[in-house]
């Protein structure tokens, strides 16, 4: 496996998180969305990198003490190779250094491997968001991870520790 390196997200990664977006998602984020991104002050984005591609992105917002994580997505070609893991854990390692103590997120109700994923990162099912996503109807998920460190500390120490 090639060696995944994360960055902030940059206007030269836009064109290729859309393209990863379109196919990840079936409603997808505007340009104009991770545009935004780019310019708020309560966001961060990462993206990851292997041998220079674009292969997947993820970003949060700070909302007083929570991370809600608004998206992640990995360009199919490259899932099952740990992106996804990557991407989650540094953002809130990124979360847990700027004061974050909890965070939440979405998922497809459907979407059994980002659902495992985010159980495996300490995330629990806490409520469900019917018909949610305006494409299909389908059910959202809502989950929470109710402790990140401050700094996050990583395995053995601190809240997230299971599955790492």
């Amino acid at each position: 496996m090639d060696s995944i390196r994360l960055v902030p997200l940059a206007k030269e990664h836009l064109s290729d998180i859309v393209r990863i977006e379109k196919v990840s998602n079936s409603s997808p984020w505007s340009e104009q969305s991770f545009r935004s991104e780019l310019t708020n002050p309560q966001s961060v984005f990462l993206v990851a990198l292997v041998n220079g591609e674009v292969v997947g992105f993820g970003g949060l917002w700070l909302v007083v003490d929570e991370a809600h994580i608004t998206t992640v997505a990995v360009d199919p070609e490259r899932r099952h190779q740990g992106i996804g893991r990557k991407l989650m854990l540094e953002l809130l390692e990124l979360a847990g250094a700027r004061g974050m103590t909890c965070s939440t997120l979405e998922v497809r109700a459907g979407n059994e491997a980002a659902l495992k994923l985010y159980e495996s990162l300490g995330y629990v099912r806490a409520s469900c968001r019917r018909m949610y996503y305006p494409d299909n109807d389908e059910d959202a998920v809502v989950m929470w991870l109710h402790c990140i460190p401050s700094p996050f500390k990583g395995e053995g120490e601190g809240c997230l520790t299971r599955g790492l």
